[in-house]
């Protein structure tokens, strides 16, 4: 049995074959010149370890930057911004931690300038990277954590969006008995990602992939497809004035239209998924989490599953009349409404506030308040959480 975890890309590669010919007519003959002297290379300054984690889940962060005046750390990890020492190489160090064991994102400020770690390879999928991925691991593992279970496949897409006339990315994960059980449909979650990430942040720092394969080898959740799509659909829209009316949010518009138009098309023409609002999911975080509230509370007929976690939908009462005002046929047609946030979340109020409001109206839901701000560590939980919720009558 393959117990290896795959992403399985599709690319198109373009060998290219430089051949040297000489010219026609007599050969010249050979030179007895002594060439020059080749030039001392410049030795550039040793590579530096950053991060280097210790037994004691104590961590060295390092930077080289000789002229900076002033350099932090910050992370996902409790106390916030750290600032760092300068050696007489120019090199800005520190030491944070013991860390809990997670996955945490990370960056430098260099004299207010926030970039990645350069000696780091493992980078956070955004639209403008910035921010680098430390590792720390758990014992036993964490339910995000690569462990010798069977595992399933990522696979990467590129498709034309003729509902926003542009090409954009899909990744898509295959449960592992996926390839094995061609008479299989399997049930789906559509998963979205937050502002300023992409298609494949869900995959590379929130591990779905671990997290489904390892709950899904322990019974807890049935297998099935998670679709993972680009929440930017639209370009930035500035925050209404104070005092103005509230706009429609173009980009959770036109998001809507990309996934109903295209996106669920797509997957329903190339995966072998069910096609019933009992056998779809719809989940988010942040500002994919208002979307997934947004359009799976206002389509019942195609998501009998939805989610948000650390979210806010905005003008609730106005963006989802419909099943506010028919709490009856709400709570008939969709089996699970699932909020989560954190204690420490930006977003708490917003996400209580929605709870009572569908409290007052007469809808189930699940609201879970758990430590935590708004940051992975919370939402990978969230997710291990949810998903076994999902899809438990079939």
């Amino acid at each position: 049995m393959n117990r290896l975890g795959a992403i399985v890309l599709v690319m198109a590669l373009s060998p290219v074959a430089v051949i040297a010919q000489a010219p026609a007519g007599n050969a010249a003959a050979p030179s007895t010149a002594t060439p020059p002297a080749a030039a001392p290379r410049r030795q550039g300054p040793p590579p530096i370890l950053s991060p280097e984690v210790h037994a004691d889940r104590t961590v060295v962060f390092r930077l080289r930057a000789p002229d900076a005046k002033k350099v932090t750390v910050s992370g996902e990890w409790p106390g916030g911004e750290k600032a760092m020492t300068k050696d007489d190489q120019g090199v800005w160090s520190i030491t944070v931690g013991p860390l809990e064991p997670d996955l945490y994102g990370y960056g430098f400020s260099v004299d207010g300038f926030r970039t990645l770690d350069p000696s780091n390879s493992a980078v956070k999928p955004m639209r403008s990277p910035t921010t680098s991925i430390l590792e720390i691991p758990g014992a036993p593992a964490l339910p995000h954590e690569f462990t010798d279970v069977p595992h399933g496949s990522v696979r990467v897409h590129a498709y034309r969006s003729k509902s926003l006339d542009k090409n954009r990315g899909l990744y898509v994960y295959t449960p592992p008995d996926y390839d094995r059980s061609p008479n299989k449909r399997y049930p789906v979650l559509y998963l979205f990602h937050g502002s300023g990430d992409n298609e494949a942040t869900w995959t590379v720092l929130g591990r779905s992939n671990l997290i489904l394969d390892n709950l899904i080898a322990a019974g807890k959740a049935k297998p099935m497809v998670i679709v993972m799509t680009d929440g930017h659909a639209a370009p930035p829209q500035a925050p209404p004035a104070a005092g103005a009316p509230v706009t429609p949010n173009r980009n959770t518009e036109a998001f809507q239209r990309d996934l109903l138009e295209d996106v669920m098309p797509f997957v329903e023409a190339s995966y072998r998924v069910q096609t019933t609002a009992q056998g779809r999911a719809i989940v988010g975080l942040s500002m994919g989490g208002g979307q997934s509230l947004t359009i799976g509370l206002t389509h019942p007929n195609l998501f009998a599953y939805v989610g948000g976690f650390s979210s806010a939908v905005r003008d609730p009462e106005k963006t989802l009349g419909g099943a506010l005002s028919d709490p009856k046929t709400t709570n008939a047609k969709f089996k699970l409404i699932w909020i989560g946030c954190g204690k420490d979340d930006f977003l708490i109020q917003a996400n209580r506030d929605f709870s009572e409001l569908l409290k007052q109206r007469g809808i189930k839901h699940e609201l879970v308040v758990t430590e935590g701000n708004h940051s992975w560590p919370v939402w990978r939980r969230y997710l291990a959480q949810f998903a076994p919720l999902l899809f438990q009558g079939q």
